[in-house]
């Protein structure tokens, strides 16, 4: 949502193909089901860094160096529908969701259940890359029980019209590449470089940190009694709230975050 309270779609390719740069914009589609929403297609992320920001540049140790690299190079895969790792992932994901309820194919109307914008996830893929994937399938087998609530609805007193759990799982996937500069050779900002320390003693602190994000825009969702329409607003709060907590004094490892609290297995 924008100043003027519009609704606008727009997605950065984070690949390194010859589109980058590219505008993504999702089709308007009303869904039925737990996860219903109405209105203009839901993959963007409005969280973003101010331009004007002032910068200072963060040297890097060589172990922090070499993390960094193995996440940019997790940033760069695209997702690849004709590729076997790609397709099992994303059947792992459904089968972590619904345990037990058979994928009947890879493009099927079973996906709008959990969210997608139609019934082809890999179409919003585009936006995040096989990381956003990744992130999902970590969520879900590490902290199972925090994934079905949130996958479900379960908690709270919910919107009558509520955020599509896996389009808004690939937005938070995006938000925290734009908020931690995920993309630039060292970091340009402290939350970057407190980022990269983090990430240097637990190089999945970037899948911790996606959980630990999801479950808290989800209660600041809650707690702002949201509405489809606010989703944008949720994020820059939620954004807000995490460079908050990655600058306390105490923080010397992802599970120090206070948000991290918020978690179940």
């Amino acid at each position: 949502m924008d100043e003027n309270g519009g609704s606008f779609v727009e997605v950065r390719r984070i690949s390194q193909g010859p589109d980058r740069g590219s505008v993504y914009h999702s089709t308007p589609e009303v869904v039925t089901g737990s996860t219903a929403w109405i209105g203009k297609g839901f993959s963007c992320v409005c969280a973003q860094g101010r331009e004007s920001d002032a910068r200072v540049s963060f040297d890097l140790t060589p172990s922090q160096e070499e993390c960094l690299h193995r996440l940019q190079y997790r940033l760069d895969v695209s997702y690849d529908s004709s590729k076997k790792e790609h397709q099992e992932a994303l059947r792992g994901l459904w089968y972590a969701a619904y345990p037990g309820i058979e994928l009947r194919d890879l493009i099927s109307e079973q996906w709008k259940e959990m969210g997608w914008q139609g019934k082809d996830p890999s179409t919003d893929f585009r936006g995040g890359g096989f990381i956003s994937l990744e992130n999902l399938l970590f969520f879900a087998r590490n902290y199972p029980k925090s994934f079905q609530d949130l996958l479900r609805k379960q908690d709270g007193d919910r919107a009558l019209w509520e955020y599509p759990f896996a389009v808004a799982g690939v937005n938070i996937t995006f938000m925290l590449i734009q908020m931690l500069d995920l993309q630039a050779a060292k970091p340009r900002s402290i939350i970057g470089a407190i980022f990269l320390k983090l990430l240097s003693e637990n190089d999945r602190a970037f899948d911790v940190l996606y959980c630990i994000t999801f479950k808290l825009m989800d209660q600041q969702w809650l707690a702002m009694r949201a509405s489809y329409m606010d989703f944008n607003t949720v994020m820059k709060s939620t954004r807000h709230q995490l460079e908050q907590e990655l600058v306390l004094e105490d923080v010397s490892r992802i599970e120090d975050l206070p948000s991290y609290s918020l978690l179940r297995r």
